[in-house]
């Protein structure tokens, strides 16, 4: 009996870095197969998206001047990658003045205004959990997620203070605008915060994020994300949405829900993509102008808005999307037909 040669087992490969893993998807576009087969998920013990990918590569050097986000309401706002990564570790800087340490949670409630993007980022920058909450919550809800969110810490509009009345003994406020009596002022805070150094290293498992279902068939229940899951998870939600470097990205989300993570922030900031998003009440037409004006490659949107956008003749309107994305429900076959 001959036996085959003996050969020592292949040592297992090196787990790939979180810019390797995205520079793959990147390279195999369309290319499912070829995607999987070169991809693997990034395993980091230490990961700080914030200070690691946006500001060490999006923010860095030429590109950190190009656009990194358009918020589109009376006027358009603008911020380059570079402005972003400042402002954020200034507003990081801000909050440590007033106490915050790493594992603190900051309930944020804010609508479609740069300021929540600035908050996300120095919120993972100083290791804060951040709570999303949408704007359009009442007291019941607020007074909910503060108390089982257990929020130390509170960013939100100015004219929203009323919501919060009797609701946040002990919870230091920042007010972005106007800044009612009791609150403090986001821009002042941006002021103390010049100089910025993190404390040490962000764990990948650390929580970073705080969601509360939406409670449709019983009360919200609360769901922790870390400095992994969502920053690397939504590498496959950039592949799947076809977002590359230098596109220009319109997700319809509204704040404070989880979809807006992820396709109005980690996805297109994995790829290098220009955030559009649009801070009026939603109408089609500005919706199709907005498509138009600001160049929007790819775009993602629910049936739901898909269904008031084929009332129109879309024809009419000359867009240079190259891809086209519904997420949250069944996509209709009409839907379909006309796009």
């Amino acid at each position: 009996m001959s036996l085959a040669p003996y050969s020592s087992p292949r040592a297992a490969p090196e787990p790939l870095t979180f810019r390797e893993a995205r520079d793959r998807l990147l390279e195999h576009g369309h290319d499912y197969h070829g995607a999987r087969a070169a991809f693997s998920w990034p395993r980091p013990r230490e990961f700080n998206w914030a200070l690691e990918w946006f500001d060490a590569e999006l923010a860095a050097g030429e590109h950190g001047h190009k656009t990194a986000l358009k918020v589109i309401g009376e006027r358009v706002e603008t911020r380059t990658f570079a402005e972003l990564a400042h402002e954020s570790s200034r507003l990081a800087g801000g909050l440590r003045s007033l106490g915050a340490r790493r594992g603190d949670r900051l309930l944020m409630m804010l609508g479609v205004v740069p300021e929540l993007w600035v908050t996300m980022l120095a919120a993972m920058k100083l290791g804060l959990v951040l709570i999303p909450a949408m704007p359009t919550l009442g007291q019941a809800d607020i007074a909910d997620r503060l108390e089982r969110g257990q929020a130390k810490y509170l960013i939100a509009h100015g004219s929203d203070a009323e919501k919060f009345a009797g609701l946040v003994e002990g919870v230091a406020r920042v007010a972005v605008g106007a800044t009612p009596s009791g609150w403090l002022s986001y821009n002042a805070l941006l002021g103390v915060g010049e100089h910025f150094e993190p404390d040490g290293v962000t764990k990948a498992d650390d929580p970073m994020l705080l969601y509360f279902t939406s409670g449709t068939t019983a009360r919200s229940k609360l769901v922790v994300h870390t400095h992994a899951s969502y920053p690397i998870g939504h590498l496959s939600t950039m592949y799947g949405l076809g977002l590359r470097p230098g596109d220009a990205h319109l997700n319809i989300s509204s704040p404070g829900w989880a979809k807006h993570a992820w396709s109005s922030f980690f996805a297109p900031w994995n790829a290098g993509a220009t955030i559009i998003a649009l801070a009026l009440r939603f109408e089609a037409r500005a919706a199709l102008d907005a498509l138009v004006e600001h160049q929007v490659t790819v775009f993602c949107a629910p049936p739901t808005v898909w269904r008031m956008l084929i009332q129109h003749n879309l024809r009419q309107w000359k867009v240079v999307l190259r891809e086209v994305n519904a997420a949250g429900e069944p996509v209709n076959p009409e839907i379909i037909e006309q796009v």
